[in-house]
């Protein structure tokens, strides 16, 4: 076995683990147990337990933002964006990411090298997302009355919270993506305005401080 494939086999391992038994029990021996490998190869390729779910962090967010990296670029308006984060919702909760990302957040408060590689996986998520709302934003009535990088990071908090909130309230995050939905509603109302309303709109804005 390649080194190459031992380490792809570790990573998966520590994300297996991590989903089904969570961070406290997620150990070299039960790592290398998910990958079929021997646990001393842990220290060999990564050193450290923590330095390998810091790892397996990095790479499971990879893997996910490319997974999504096309659907995200077919995406055309803020409501179909809203759209689509409710589709990955139940998608990534179907595939345990859900569960990674709660015992990430978790294990970053005990295990201080995971906050940077819990942040460094969100961010990437953050990035793909700029890259959609500055898209959709371009020329529209909101083009220029929000900054598409500090909304992206909103958007992406706010996906978390509801992610681990469905945890302790489905019926509450539900109505909280409902409400999501009915926003998107308006977002494309807005869109479908014509150059004058655009206009008023954004002087509405202007008029009460929210535009230079």
């Amino acid at each position: 076995m390649s080194t190459e494939e031992t380490r792809g086999k570790l990573l998966e391992g520590a994300l297996q683990v991590l989903v089904e038994q969570g961070i406290a029990k997620t150990s070299a021996r039960s790592v290398a147990t998910a990958a079929g490998v021997n646990q001393a190869l842990v220290f060999y390729h990564f050193g450290s337990v923590d330095e390998l779910l810091s790892a397996a962090c990095r790479y499971g967010a990879e893997q996910r933002v490319a997974l999504y990296r096309e659907r995200l670029g077919d995406v055309g308006s803020l409501s179909e964006l809203l759209a689509f984060a409710r589709e990955m919702h139940v998608e990534e909760r179907a595939a345990g990411q859900v569960a990674v990302l709660g015992q990430l957040l978790a294990g970053a408060q005990t295990h201080p090298r995971l906050g940077p590689a819990t942040a460094a996986g969100l961010d990437l998520w953050i990035t793909e997302i700029e890259q959609v709302l500055r898209r959709v934003l371009a020329g529209g009535p909101l083009d220029g009355v929000v900054d598409p990088a500090g909304l992206a990071r909103a958007v992406a908090a706010s996906f978390v919270g509801l992610e681990l909130y469905e945890g302790v309230d489905p019926a509450g995050a539900g109505a909280a993506l409902d409400t999501l939905e009915h926003l998107g509603t308006l977002m494309a109302a807005l869109d479908g305005l014509g150059p004058v309303a655009q206009k008023a709109v954004r002087l509405a804005l202007r008029r009460k401080g929210r535009l230079p």
